[in-house]
């Protein structure tokens, strides 16, 4: 049941408070929970709000060196299920903060912030419904490179480092700001214009939601009810399919497993949804790939059909970034395609190596 957990968790329909309050490690070293408020934000869209709400948490404790700068600032980019609470599930929480463990909070200042739109950040949710700015990755990454700078006041940072739509914004993290942190760590992504099936995937949800016959345009005051049954198809294009059958052996077990993904579906608002999976329209790295400068270790899965290796991508988008490193899993009974990422134990050790080759914290 840990590999249905985990689907229904990661899933980009599924309900984030849920996993917000179930499951997670804690309390860390100086973990601290606060609001950032950003005031009259700007989106790419033209759309504008008077204040936009970025909910954080931080762990471990700044370490400065002469200037009284902070040096040991690490941002970790969650992805598009959930909140920034995911990285203190177990599975990775445990298996990067433990004293020892890479990111042992004795050493690192840790930064978790909820994108835009999801957990304790500025959402449609909140009140403003369909009136919400439909906001993109640019926007979501400018926001919280605000919150490193301005709010928490750090000029460079040791790390970032993002798990599938975290992942994708941590390309444009080392290509917006290039001289801002010296490594980079992009888990379950491919820097390409999202398109192919990745794309045809999220637009069938799209549309499921918006041709709800309760939807009203988004202005709905009783949660749309229909779009929760095609929200399964998710899950079953990033799973591993050996995880699925696994879960579900039986057709009674997989009749089971539908039903409480769609129970699962149902717990999310729509607008919230849709939202989140519109916000990926803008993304496309690729072609200023030239520009990262930090050291680079980019780590998917092979068993990962949301970002398949088959479309040999990702070796020459490597290529042209110098000292950059790509490792592919290989498939296991342990992988969980793309969900991989959540599996911290599974490429801890890339990870690790990877560590040695940043220069001297300063």
């Amino acid at each position: 049941m840990k590999s249905h957990c985990l689907i229904a968790a990661a899933m980009a329909f599924c309900a984030g408070p849920a996993l917000a309050q179930s499951g997670l490690t804690g309390p860390w070293p100086n973990e601290k929970q606060t609001d950032y408020i950003i005031k009259g934000f700007h989106f790419a869209s033209g759309e504008t709000i008077p204040e936009l709400r970025i909910h954080y948490t931080t762990l471990g404790t700044p370490k400065r060196n002469a200037a009284g700068e902070i040096i040991n600032g690490v941002i970790l980019l969650h992805g598009t299920s959930g909140s920034s609470r995911n990285w203190l599930l177990p599975t990775l929480a445990n298996e990067l903060f433990k004293p020892g463990q890479p990111l042992d909070l004795g050493e690192y200042y840790v930064i978790l912030a909820d994108a835009i739109g999801v957990g304790g950040s500025s959402k449609p949710s909140d009140g403003l419904k369909a009136k919400f700015p439909h906001y993109r990755y640019n926007d979501i990454v400018e926001a919280e490179h605000k919150l490193v700078t301005e709010e928490l006041g750090i000029k460079h940072l040791r790390l970032v480092m993002g798990s599938s739509m975290g992942g994708m914004q941590t390309w444009m993290w080392g290509e917006k700001y290039p001289d801002l942190m010296d490594g980079l760590v992009p888990l379950a992504s491919q820097p390409i214009q999202i398109s192919g099936r990745n794309w045809i995937n999220r637009r069938i949800r799209i549309e499921a939601i918006k041709h709800d016959p309760d939807f009203n345009n988004g202005m709905y005051d009783k949660q749309p009810t229909h779009w929760i049954w095609t929200a399964p198809s998710g899950p079953m294009g990033t799973e591993a399919d050996y995880q699925i059958q696994q879960t579900a052996p039986t057709f009674e077990a997989a009749e089971a497993y539908y039903k409480k993904l769609v129970e699962e579906a149902s717990k999310a608002d729509a607008n919230n949804s849709l939202y989140g999976i519109e916000s990926v329209m803008d993304y496309n790295p690729g072609p200023d790939l030239h520009k990262i400068k930090a050291k680079l270790l980019a780590i998917n899965s092979a068993d990962d059909e949301a970002n398949p290796a088959a479309l040999h991508v990702m070796e020459p988008a490597i290529a042209k970034i110098p000292g950059a490193k790509y490792v592919l899993l290989p498939q296991s009974e342990k992988t969980h395609g793309h969900y991989t990422h959540m599996h911290a134990e599974i490429w801890k050790p890339y990870f690790v190596e990877f560590l040695k080759t940043l220069p001297p914290m300063k």
